[in-house]
Parts: structure tokens; C-alpha cells; sequence
């Protein structure tokens, strides 16, 4: 089994920054791909920032300047920083991952449980 666990959510004045975790544990071979999507209220659910399996990096466009993502393959674990935030930010975020377990399964998709960031003065 895998697990994704967020970190970092909380309340910001717009103009803040917040950095939230997401570390993978658990039965983990490779983790080809891994990033960040959120849902707003009444909003669909929609990427933020991602690596994909090839290495490079896709933002959301309205995150594009503001948002970085990194990550340590060492701790299996990704960051993304958050800087000028605005209230639109406001969302859960949920750090999802490619993981295979075994070298004879395929990639599955897992999620984290989310963790909220309220944006707001």
C-alpha cells in the first residue's frame, strides 16, 4: 500500500506564501510522476503544478510565477512553494503520484487526503 500525506495548509493574507510537503511511503519501486491539483469551492478539481514521468515540469496557468514545485527523490517527497497568494488560491490541495509497486505491476494513480489553504484577510 501507498501513502500520501500533505503537510503545510493554513490561513494567509493574500500576498503570503505557504510551502506545503507531500511525502510517499509504503511499498514504493519507482515514482514516475508527481504533483499538485486543487478544488476550490464549486470548483472542479484542477492541476497546480506536476513532474511528469519525462522529467519536466506543467503549471496550472494561473499559478504560472507564483508557485514553484520541487521535490527530494532521496525522501520521495514534493514540495510546492507558494508565493503572492491571492484569495482564489483557496483551496485543498491534493498531492497526487504515478507509484509502482513491484517491477511486474503498472503505474497506479494515489491521492493524499488533502490539505486545506485558506487564502483571505
Amino acid at each position: 500500500q501507498v501513502h500520501l500525506v500533505e503537510s503545510g495548509g493554513d490561513l494567509v493574507q493574500p500576498g503570503g506564501s505557504l510551502r506545503l510537503s507531500c511525502a510517499a511511503s509504503g511499498r514504493i519501486l519507482s515514482i514516475r510522476a508527481m504533483g499538485w491539483y486543487r478544488q476550490g469551492p464549486g470548483n472542479e478539481r484542477e492541476l497546480v503544478a506536476r513532474f511528469s514521468g519525462g522529467g519536466s515540469t506543467m503549471y496550472g496557468d494561473s499559478v504560472k510565477g507564483r508557485f514553484t514545485i520541487s521535490r527530494d527523490n532521496a525522501k520521495n517527497t514534493a514540495y510546492l512553494q507558494m508565493n503572492s497568494l491571492k484569495p482564489e488560491d483557496t483551496a485543498v490541495y491534493y498531492c497526487n503520484a504515478e507509484v509502482q509497486i513491484t517491477a511486474w505491476t503498472n503505474y497506479n494513480d494515489y491521492w493524499g487526503q488533502g490539505t486545506q489553504v485558506t487564502v483571505s484577510s
